[in-house]
């Protein structure tokens, strides 16, 4: 039987025995260099010079030893490991930001500007790099020394555009150059601060992105509450209409069953296409056109030859997108008030064009005009102001204004373009 060799013992060194023995080490050697070098100026002139040089060779090591000690204890409650990177007095972190460039920028700049102390902070928007400077500090101490005489840490940005985000890379370091960190332990101060910075990027984040979704509730939320309301006004036609329709159609039954069974027929093909339907919220000039084509010829049933149309609309203009309702409204108004109260023949007059970036509707008739009961104010008038605006906001108007010589014309100017 073959026996097996049994593992060896790991010889790995500890981070923190290696980082502790590096200071001490470094700490040692420097001294013993300088110890050197001075007993060679000195070719014996100084008494016990080497019992000197031993002395403050074990302090500069005992010294280096708890220096190193603290700095492990620190970062072992900074980031609850002690490894080679986070026992470095330097640190680099690449934090994906989920917005585009412009904005990562803004919020790591906020990030950086928050940090207590901080003292300086250029930041260059054109080329996307940021350069602060915070005084060091130790945290059993107050403020850093700076084993150079140099007491300021520094921080560097640096936004990278990316698809969809924008990629920042972050440096915390000591003023010092490299070569100091072989002498330096920085109590985890730069490690405290990447991580502060990179704690506060992301709950700027969080912050911004529970902003745009409560502005998205709340946009939908007007939506609906929009649409609702239009729905509620798409549905206060007044059944005046409907009522005397069917009486006439009850009438016409006994004198006249061909024109009733015309009447009928015309009210079927206009409720059809005129009822309301609620998840509509917008229709086109073309729909609207033959809604209220449908109502003008039961009007033309009603009224005879008393009444006469002339429609002028543009093919060009059929897509306009327009609230429902909204021109059967306005039709409806010109033959109740103005059209039908009046004895003898009448026209109605509904035309088209495009003016700018609007077109222009107008409804217009040769009825009664203004008097006690039509002051262009009304309830039907008011309906259609509100879908309008609920539709377009103030880009789209309703006007009143007297047509010469008689009659009133209405006029919608609406936007080519739905918003």
């Amino acid at each position: 039987m073959s026996e097996t060799t049994p593992p060896l013992a790991s010889t790995t060194i500890p981070p923190a025995a290696a980082f502790v023995g590096r200071l001490a080490l470094a700490w040692g050697l420097a001294v013993l260099m300088i110890g050197t070098l001075t007993s060679i100026v000195a070719q014996g002139r100084i008494p016990k010079l080497g019992s000197v040089v031993l002395l403050f060779l074990a302090i500069s090591i005992a010294v280096a030893i708890g220096v190193g000690l603290t700095h492990v204890r620190r970062v072992r409650l900074i980031a609850g490991r002690v490894d080679e990177s986070t026992l470095a007095n330097r640190h680099r972190r690449q934090i994906e930001v989920p917005f585009e460039a412009g904005s990562a920028f803004d919020i790591v700049e906020a990030a950086i500007r928050e940090l207590p102390r901080i003292e300086r902070v250029d930041a260059d928007r054109v080329k996307r790099s940021i350069h602060a400077e915070i005084p060091s500090w130790t945290s059993y101490g107050g403020g850093g020394s700076g084993w150079d005489g140099q007491t300021y840490n520094l921080i560097r940005a640096t936004i990278t555009p990316g698809d969809c985000c924008g990629s920042a890379v972050i440096v915390c370091e000591p003023r010092a150059g490299a070569w100091m960190d072989w002498f330096i332990a920085d109590e985890g101060v730069n490690l405290e601060t990447i991580e502060t910075v990179s704690r506060a990027i992301a709950r700027i984040v969080a912050d911004r992105r529970r902003a745009e979704l409560a502005e998205s509730k709340q946009t939908a939320a007007e939506k609906e509450l929009a649409n609702a309301k239009l729905a509620l006004l798409q549905a206060q036609v007044e059944p005046h209409f409907l009522y005397n329709t069917l009486a006439n159609a009850q009438l016409l039954t006994r004198s006249d069953p061909a024109r009733a069974d015309k009447m009928l027929g015309e009210l079927i093909a206009y409720l059809r296409s005129s009822l309301p339907r609620v998840e509509e919220s917008s229709s086109t000039l073309a729909e609207e056109l033959a809604r209220s084509k449908a109502y003008l010829e039961l009007m033309k049933i009603r009224m005879g030859e008393r009444l006469t149309v002339h429609i002028d609309v543009p093919p060009s203009l059929d897509a306009v997108r327009l609230p429902p309702m909204v021109l059967q409204t306005l039709v409806e108004n010109a033959i109740k008030h103005g059209l039908e109260p009046r004895p003898g023949p009448g026209t109605l007059w509904i035309r088209a064009a495009q003016a700018g970036a609007h077109a222009e509707i107008r409804i217009a008739d040769d009825g009664r005009g203004f008097g006690s009961d039509t002051t262009g104010s009304g309830i039907g008038l008011q309906n259609a102001r509100e879908r309008l605006k609920l539709a377009h906001g103030d880009e789209a108007t309703l006007s009143i204004a007297p047509n010469y010589p008689n009659g009133v014309t209405a006029t919608v100017r609406i936007p080519m373009e739905a918003k």
